[in-house]
């Protein structure tokens, strides 16, 4: 059950955040392999002076249309986040017009005891929350 936290640079439409989201989701469907139901989704929304992204040397050129993701999930392989990032830039370009360079990620990893869906309960742990590919 990944979370991702999206900031961006106020003044997108809502069809155009929608297709972040949906852009992001699907690759995230893809590459990590859960189920299209858990999805869990934030977006926050920045002047353009309150989101800085450097390149960190590498010589990115970075826009407004600024994707900065951070995915909370459970382990994944290198293999699996490699196909995320290339997933991501896939559909973000594709679909809605995000250059490569504009498009920063941070896997955060935990396990399925740092998960509660509500009601003070670890329905991971309770197996309430049952997934395909559960340790």
């Amino acid at each position: 059950m990944p979370l991702q936290r999206f900031d961006v640079i106020r003044g997108r439409s809502d069809a155009a955040l929608r297709a972040v989201l949906d852009a992001a989701h699907e690759a995230l469907v893809e590459a990590f392999k859960v189920p299209a139901s858990e999805r869990y989704q934030c977006v926050t929304q920045h002047a353009p002076g309150e989101l800085v992204v450097g390149d960190s040397g590498l010589g990115y050129q970075r826009t407004d249309k600024l994707v900065l993701l951070s995915v909370v999930t459970r382990m994944r392989t290198t293999t699996e986040k490699v196909a995320f990032y290339r997933a991501l830039v896939r559909n973000l370009q594709a679909r809605c017009g995000i250059a490569p360079d504009d498009v920063v990620v941070s896997v955060v990893e935990n396990n399925h005891a740092d998960w509660s869906f509500g009601r003070g309960r670890a329905q991971y742990l309770t197996h309430e929350v049952r997934h395909v590919d559960s340790d």
